[in-house]
């Protein structure tokens, strides 16, 4: 029994020495093997080209006539009548709307019975003046009584042109009560409907005559002298991807609105494309040359530590980070106005895997 202990505690000491043996040899290996140097690392780079700098601004618009005109009725009175929808299109003398003109008709019928009125009183006189001229010129009558039926005559002669005037003056208005297109063009908007009583004056319908068509926007009171001096001005529309046209600032106005405190600005277009129509939603950018040279990268190349916007840039095969200052941002590009040169190689992709003085290769 001895014997078989003593055997075993053999076995144990030659596997524990084994083992010892085998990990003392891994760890020398371990030792001996070589980290694994830095490497180049591979980035895309574009090089700094200066440009000369545009200030733009961009504003919404809305495409409308080049002369519009607000129709309405002459007289007052309560709609029978709608002869146009909105988006008809009309031609100089096309009815539009009409206005019950019952009441109107009445007092034109006063007006004729006054002007027969008024012709007999004149005739009546007439006959008088000349028979007393007769008996004055027989030496009948005095100066006086011929004075008095000749001033009865001018009477006369006064009331019966009032009369004709009163009745021309309501023959007018029943012919207003028909409100007619005066020029050819297209009904952009319709402000009353049949049954609505409006007054003289009330604007009804707007008329958008001729086919010209122009971007009407409204420009802050900081932006208006920038807007007069624009050397560019590009248009495009929201429902036409890919139409573009351009304009020129037709017209400034002198006043800002009341409520918005903006002015309104009228952008005449060269080449309208027909399928440009009334109403769409238009977007006005406007270019002013600042005189000065320009940097542009893209927001990719941007690295932000804190509050400050820095740059990688390559010099002889190694990274540096460069803060730099920032302008006005654009689509997915941003203007540097301070920290580049021109001809500076900067990286443009993957730049938050780099650090201090790594090495890189384009």
């Amino acid at each position: 029994m001895m014997l078989q202990f003593t055997s075993l505690n053999k076995s144990y000491t030659k596997a524990a020495a084994l083992f010892t043996l085998c990990l003392s040899i891994m760890l020398a290996g371990c030792s001996k093997a070589e980290l694994p140097q830095d490497q180049a690392l591979l980035v895309r780079t574009q090089t700094v080209n200066a440009t000369a700098a545009n200030q733009t601004a961009n504003y919404s618009g809305e495409v409308r006539g080049r002369y519009e005109t607000q129709l309405a009725f002459q007289v007052s009175g309560k709609i029978i009548r709608r002869n146009v929808d909105v988006g008809s299109f009309v031609q100089p003398g096309d009815a539009l709307l009409e206005i019950d003109a019952k009441d109107i008709q009445q007092t034109v019928n006063i007006s004729s019975a006054q002007v027969e009125s008024a012709y007999s009183q004149l005739s009546l006189a007439e006959a008088n003046l000349a028979r007393y001229r007769k008996l004055y010129e027989q030496g009948a009558v005095s100066k006086m009584q011929l004075d008095q039926y000749e001033n009865a005559y001018q009477v006369a002669a006064a009331a019966t042109r009032q009369a004709a005037a009163q009745y021309t003056q309501g023959s007018n208005q029943l012919g207003y009560s028909l409100l007619t297109a005066d020029a050819d063009g297209v009904i952009a908007g319709i402000n009353a409907e049949a049954g609505q009583v409006v007054s003289a004056g009330q604007p009804v319908i707007t008329l958008v005559k001729g086919n010209e068509r122009e971007i009407e926007i409204n420009v802050p009171e900081s932006r208006v002298d920038e807007i007069r001096s624009a050397s560019q001005v590009e248009v495009s529309f929201w429902a036409l991807p890919g139409v573009t046209s351009t304009g020129a600032v037709r017209e400034v106005s002198p006043v800002a609105d009341k409520t918005t405190r903006t002015y309104k600005v009228r952008i005449s277009l060269a080449d309208l494309p027909a399928t440009v129509h009334l109403g769409m939603t238009a977007n006005v950018t406007v270019s002013n040359p600042t005189g000065q040279k320009a940097v542009t990268i893209p927001l990719t190349a941007i690295y932000q530590t804190g509050d400050v916007p820095n740059v990688w840039v390559v010099q002889d095969g190694v990274v540096h980070l460069r803060p730099i200052k920032v302008g006005a941002f654009g689509d997915q590009q941003v203007q540097v106005l301070e920290g580049l040169q021109n001809g500076d190689v900067y990286v443009t992709a993957g730049v938050q895997k780099l650090r201090e003085g790594q090495r890189v290769r384009q």
